[in-house]
């Protein structure tokens, strides 16, 4: 008999490698929806939301659409600007979800590559929660090595996050990507297999 649709919901600390992960699902045949790539799409150059978010936050945007350093700084540290930003974002990428889910309604699983999964109440629509989760120290040597990224700017922005620990808790997968690609994509593999042929709470208990 065929198993109902799953909808899973990869998050994942920043420098934690949910881009990497993503692409391992995406590899291994599932469906990815990238909300980050999504919200991107709308404030490119000609995108949906430029001309909303040049209106609300005046400076922003530019010939190639909307400048991410420029409302970064705008919205950083201001909960206020923030939840202005989100409430732009939010119902028109969820319009686009939607869609996204109705282009793959066969697929076995879907992802939504979600970095606020649980910041923003996105757990509470999917079926699994992934997160993927390194040590502190990996984790800081990755963000750093980022262009223009400051240890001071790395502290606030996982300020704004969900701590990892709290993440990993609420999870019911966690993907170890302080090792080896090889071994995270294969942590990844057993978890599509197990996710395809089986229900949630018998892959918790077998895929360790």
């Amino acid at each position: 008999m065929k198993m109902p649709q799953k909808i899973l919901g990869l998050t994942g600390s920043i420098g934690m490698g949910k881009s990497a992960v993503a692409a391992m699902f995406a590899d291994a045949g599932v469906p990815v929806f990238d909300a980050d790539a999504e919200v991107h799409r709308l404030q490119a150059a000609g995108g949906e939301l430029v001309d909303e978010i040049e209106r609300l936050f005046p400076g922003t945007t530019g010939s190639a659409g909307v400048d991410r350093v420029r409302l970064g700084q705008a919205v950083l540290g201001d909960d206020a600007k923030l939840k202005q930003l989100e409430a732009l974002i939010h119902p028109v990428v969820g319009r686009n979800r939607a869609a996204f889910l109705a282009d793959n309604a066969d697929a076995a699983l879907v992802l939504f590559d979600i970095p606020l999964l649980f910041e923003t109440g996105g757990d509470a629509h999917v079926d699994a929660r992934i997160v993927v989760s390194a040590p502190y120290e990996a984790q800081r040597e990755r963000v750093l090595a980022r262009p223009g990224m400051s240890a001071e700017r790395f502290e606030a922005i996982l300020a704004r996050q969900m701590p990892d620990a709290e993440k990993c808790k609420r999870a019911d997968f966690v993907i170890d990507t302080g090792t080896t690609l090889e071994e995270t994509r294969a942590q990844v593999d057993v978890l599509v297999t197990c996710l395809t042929e089986h229900d949630i709470r018998y892959c918790q208990q077998c895929v360790k």
